[in-house]
């Protein structure tokens, strides 16, 4: 099966980094992302590259060298899906905030609506692609969505979910460690799978890309992503030892990663981990594993969030106890507002949480990130809904001059591992700050010695 069009429902941080992938290495196939966001197909559109909706390096060379050519943004979602035979589903699956699996299951009401307007608009065979993650059995679900409501035609679904780390995105694409393509055990799915495989042929080696039955390629996504979040639990639990002890959770870290049977990837203590997988992820096997009366597997996997939580509410009071137990009136700089660097994905940072306790504790935040824009800042406080929009506004400041924001600072937290961060002239940010004048290094990032010489009560997490 020749494949020469596809499209892509949903222009988020999987849909839109992956087809620009696709399209730069697959020339002779027209790829068409499409959204019902306007805007955010403006800014896929937009003459200033630096003004995509995403940022990861390596992104906009890529959309450069390829829009207008066979990568095209839209928002006619209708003829996007009437022209392509491979259809990827990649719109958001949050995890549900009502009725039935409230604060566990995903909500998948963005993905009916797309099997739906798939069934409604599709004349001829088509292949479709769960690219977001979903709990298993979904595929079933759009299956059923597709072949009743449908015109006749025959569908052949496909999970082929992403493993994509926001800051490398385009580098796990293009030298993928593996890619999950999982169909149905039949002679179509067959051909289905195999379609969707030759794709990532073009600059994958074959034996990378495993196909599986697609409940096997469903639950894979869960679990792997749950066994790496487990990884930064389990060191995080014992930075707080450290503190409490004359140990360094970096030699720690070090030691067990020598281990060939560990290794050394997540292990780096932090103030907790963020990202839109993680924390959805595993309370989506929480859910799966409680709905099946397997509550012990439930709950162990469920220690993995407790865990994480109290990594981020332990920094936050940390930093309340050590400014004499009050922190209403004084000046908090956060330096880094994205769950991680070299991405402007806020989703489930630990700033967010953070910044929400010290708001509470009447504290006035002021925060710089490089590539997070202050419409996001605002929106990622208000969705929590501690307070309202105005007060968030009045409490908390964005600025994009870093150096200023430490002009009578009471402490500068560090809550992104920006690179930049690293080289900023600390001597001149110790003289602009009230003294004593505290550092709270929430991603490890600075040397300890450095800073205690230049005058800080330096906090590093993980270190006594």
């Amino acid at each position: 099966m020749k494949i020469t069009n596809i499209c892509c429902i949903g222009a988020g941080y999987v849909g839109g980094p992956t087809m620009t992938v696709i399209a730069s290495q697959c020339p002779e196939i027209k790829v068409t992302v499409v959204d019902i966001n306007q805007e955010r197909i403006d800014q896929w559109n937009d003459s200033d590259l630096d003004k995509l909706p995403i940022y990861e390096p390596g992104l906009k060379e890529l959309v450069r060298d390829t829009r207008g050519k066979n990568l095209f943004f839209s928002t006619e979602v209708d003829k996007a899906i009437d022209e392509a035979q491979i259809i990827f589903i990649s719109v958001n699956t949050p995890t549900k905030t009502y009725g039935k699996g409230k604060g566990q299951a995903a909500d998948l009401k963005f993905i009916e609506l797309c099997a739906r307007n798939i069934a409604k608009v599709a004349k001829d065979h088509k292949i479709v692609v769960e690219k977001s993650t979903l709990p298993v059995r979904t595929a079933s679900a759009i299956k059923s969505i597709l072949d009743n409501t449908g015109n006749g035609v025959d569908f052949e679904i496909l999970s082929n979910p992403e493993f994509l780390a926001e800051g490398t995105a385009i580098d796990d694409l293009l030298n993928a460690d593996r890619v999950l393509i999982g169909g149905a055990e039949t002679p179509e799915g067959q051909i289905a799978k195999d379609a969707l495989s030759s794709i990532y042929e073009r600059w994958l080696p074959k034996d990378r890309i495993l196909q599986t039955n697609v409940w096997s390629s469903e639950l894979s996504k869960l679990v792997a992503n749950a066994f790496l979040a487990q990884r930064v639990s389990s060191i995080n639990s014992i930075s707080a030892l450290c503190e409490k002890t004359d140990a360094n959770v970096a030699e720690v870290s070090r030691a067990i990663g020598f281990d060939s049977r560990i290794g050394s990837k997540f292990l780096n203590s932090s103030v907790g981990f963020g990202g839109s997988c993680f924390q959805k992820d595993i309370l989506n096997l929480v859910y799966i594993a409680g709905s099946y009366g397997l509550h012990e597997v439930a709950d162990y996997w469920e220690q993995v969030i407790i865990m994480n939580d109290y990594q981020k509410r332990r920094f936050a009071e940390n930093i309340i106890t050590t400014l004499y137990n009050t922190v209403s009136g004084k000046k908090i700089v956060f330096y880094g507002w994205a769950f991680k660097k070299n991405t402007n994905d806020t989703r489930e940072s630990a700033a967010i949480y953070v910044a929400d306790t010290l708001l509470d504790e009447r504290a006035e935040i002021v925060v710089y990130d490089p590539k997070v824009p202050e419409k996001q800042i605002y929106a990622d406080l208000d969705y929590l809904g501690t307070r309202s929009p105005e007060e968030n506004r009045r409490l908390l400041k964005v600025v994009k001059d870093p150096m200023e924001a430490a002009k009578d600072a009471h402490a500068i937290a560090i809550l992104t591992e920006w690179d930049e961060f690293k080289d900023y002239d600390w001597a001149t940010i110790y003289d602009k700050m009230l003294k004593p004048a505290f550092v709270f290094d929430g991603r490890r990032l600075l040397d300890k010695e450095k800073m205690d010489n230049f005058g800080f009560e330096y906090y590093k997490i993980g270190q006594s």
